[in-house]
């Protein structure tokens, strides 16, 4: 008995036992669900459980509950490891971009933090300071990466904590860490209701910029991994994919900076908390003391950070290598001129980005089950069975659905690929393949910011090491992109409906965008 207790205290260590229970029993479930009942509703169980991992982020990781659940699946038969690692090769430009580019983000924090920290104590209205995090993740989401925009947000976010928490809790502005522990920050913190203040201005500006890097990531061909795909289905370049997305993305774009606004004027669904005098003040001594102790060796530091970041810039912008690859340059070109040369040092870059890599393979491991086990297949060709009218509103509803619940990438390329067999069938014209292309490509974008495992960036943050400190769970994502989630959901589908038709037909007649 005693063994069984050790047993079950070291099974995922200090997480509540109702979870372990609840992991246990799917582990138990799962196995003859899927031999006695019905693999396909194995397969949505299965789905169904990994989102509860996700759900509980901050009880527990989701890698270990999840990867448990994977290697059940791929133990059982509802998939093959060599089906998942097909499923990683597909998809191994974005483990490239997280091994790599969000290393080379933490290595130029020091830039960021000095620029954030200047905005921030410039632009004294929340709002302002709203619509601004928010436009700025959309544009650079239009040409860079969403998870390379979603990694700086982060660490400007961890800086700022990070540099308040120290001088709250009477250590030396250069002191190494901070603490997690909730018990410390409560014993420490003299005036909590400071700190909490604190955490939801920091959880409004981070929502403000994950919905941002979905505004513009839907935008442009390089905005999101699956825009290139269905741009490469279409036969599209960057202005003309720019020019049939613009009817849909320009008007959702305008209808969410007005949404960041009014959530932030009427305090609605946990924004509008404004950053507390005290943290203000701390952050103004912080920032002017390190102008006085900055030496001529850091200045030339953030010199060589803002033209490894314009080499960033114009690398992701003009795609002149993968975006990994590209990372990758960023971290030699950083530690190679910052004096940054011990490998301890090195390493501490990929602790945040590793962790979040080896629970995208074991999504990755989810998808294939989704694959194999044809869970999408009646909704893909009831779509397809649909009246020409009624197409895109079905082709936009069921990604959006999908896409909310499953990885967007996967289900773009899924649909599109079906689309692109039906249009070679002859089944659809090429008028009606190019606007269910853009249903698609919306459909994937918008309506999947309802939820963390919708979007990559949304579940980097999720499982960033700052979301537990800001107590950003689950939940209370969902509840914040609910608004967002409403009007860039609607707003897109009357723009589809409405717009789009009209639009394409103008901007074909005038020559903007070639029709084949």
């Amino acid at each position: 008995m005693n063994n069984l207790d050790a047993m079950l205290k070291n099974f995922l260590g200090h997480t509540p036992n109702w979870y372990k229970i609840c992991i246990l029993a799917f582990l138990i479930i799962n196995p003859l669900i899927y031999f006695f009942i019905s693999p396909f509703i194995a397969g949505w169980v299965l789905v169904a459980e990994f989102i509860f991992t996700l759900a509980m982020a901050l009880k527990c990781y989701p890698l270990q509950p999840g990867g448990l659940l994977a290697i059940e699946a791929i133990a059982i038969g509802m998939t093959s490891a060599e089906h998942v690692k097909h499923e990683i090769m597909a998809n191994f430009e974005v483990v490239l971009l997280l091994m790599f580019m969000v290393a080379g983000i933490y290595f130029m924090k020091q830039l960021l933090l000095y620029v954030f920290t200047k905005l921030l104590l410039t632009i004294h209205s929340k709002k302002i300071l709203s619509l601004s995090f928010c436009l700025s993740a959309a544009f650079l989401s239009a040409f860079l990466d969403a998870l390379t925009v979603i990694a700086v947000i982060i660490s400007v976010g961890m800086g700022f904590y990070s540099v308040y928490h120290k001088v709250a809790s009477g250590e030396a502005f250069n002191h190494g860490g901070h603490q997690h522990d909730d018990v410390n920050d409560e014993s420490i913190i003299a005036n909590k209701q400071v700190l909490e203040q604190f955490r939801s201005f920091l959880r409004s500006l981070l929502m403000h910029a994950g919905v941002g890097s979905a505004l513009g990531g839907v935008m442009t061909i390089v905005g999101e991994p699956q825009n290139l795909i269905i741009a490469a289905q279409a036969g599209w370049n960057f202005g003309e994919f720019f020019l049939r997305m613009a009817p849909v993305s320009i008007t959702v774009l305008l209808c969410g900076i007005a949404t960041c606004y009014l959530l932030e004027k009427y305090r609605l669904f946990g924004y509008g908390e404004r950053l507390p005098r005290k943290v203000w003040i701390v952050l103004a001594h912080y920032n002017l003391r390190k102008e006085r102790e900055m030496t001529k060796q850091d200045r030339i530091k953030l010199i060589v950070q803002a033209i490894i970041g314009i080499w960033l810039i114009i690398g992701l912008a003009f795609h002149l290598a993968d975006v990994g690859l590209i990372g990758l340059s960023v971290i030699i070109l950083c530690t190679a001129f910052c004096g940054i040369t011990e490998e301890h040092a090195i390493g501490k870059a990929f602790q945040e980005s590793l962790p979040f890599t080896a629970l995208l393979v074991v999504f990755f491991s989810i998808v294939a089950v989704i694959v194999d086990l044809k869970l999408f297949d009646p909704i893909i060709q009831f779509v397809l069975s649909a009246e020409e009218n009624s197409q895109l509103a079905l082709f936009y509803i069921f990604n959006g659905l999908l896409s909310s619940i499953s990885d967007n990438v996967f289900v773009g390329t899924v649909y599109i690929n079906e689309a692109k067999n039906a249009l070679t069938s002859g089944a659809l014209s090429r008028e009606q393949f190019d606007l269910i292309a853009v249903a698609i490509n919306i459909g994937t974008n918008l309506p999947s910011v309802a939820t963390p495992n919708g979007q990559a960036a949304f579940l980097f943050l999720l499982t960033s090491s700052l979301a537990p400190l800001i107590r950003l769970s689950y939940g209370r994502m969902v509840y914040m992109a609910l608004p967002y989630t409403a009007v860039l959901s609607v707003v897109g589908f009357l723009s589809m409906e409405f717009l789009l038709p009209f639009c394409t037909k103008l901007i074909a007649n005038w020559g903007w965008i070639v029709t084949q």
